[in-house]
């Protein structure tokens, strides 16, 4: 993953998570960030099944990206998986990849889905899709 003309991560274990209407989400080990690239963030939202998220900015060169990163601190019992994970939107990034694959992001602003030629939409994101 790269952002701000830096490699900020790079991993080949994560966490891909499917969600109804949505293409994947990954959750990268905190462990995969580059020291510095990850900061808390204000704000934060629930989610029914994972918990609460807490939001964090990703950092790179001299760019910042406020708030494009969430984690779960203490993920519900059933993602306790997710503790120590770290997902974020694509679109924020320079270049996101799955496998050597370019990502593409989810349409819109408000879901963090990766697109990959393995992944077949429709998703939800695009207008008139919100109430899915």
């Amino acid at each position: 993953m790269a952002f701000g003309g830096e490699v900020i991560a790079e991993t080949a274990r994560s966490w891909r998570i499917l969600e109804t209407s949505h293409p994947p989400t990954y959750y990268l080990p905190r462990s995969a960030f580059t020291d510095g690239s990850l900061r808390a963030a204000s704000g934060s939202s629930y989610c029914e099944w994972k918990g609460i998220a807490s939001y964090l900015d990703v950092i790179g060169g001299d760019r910042i990206a406020a708030s494009q990163a969430w984690w779960y601190p203490n993920p519900t019992d059933q993602y306790a998986e997710l503790r120590d994970h770290v997902g974020l939107y694509p679109g924020a990034m320079d270049l996101c990849t799955v496998n050597g694959e370019r990502v593409e992001p989810q349409p819109g602003n408000f879901y963090g889905g990766w697109v990959t030629s393995r992944v077949v939409g429709p998703f939800k994101g695009s207008p008139g899709t919100t109430f899915w």
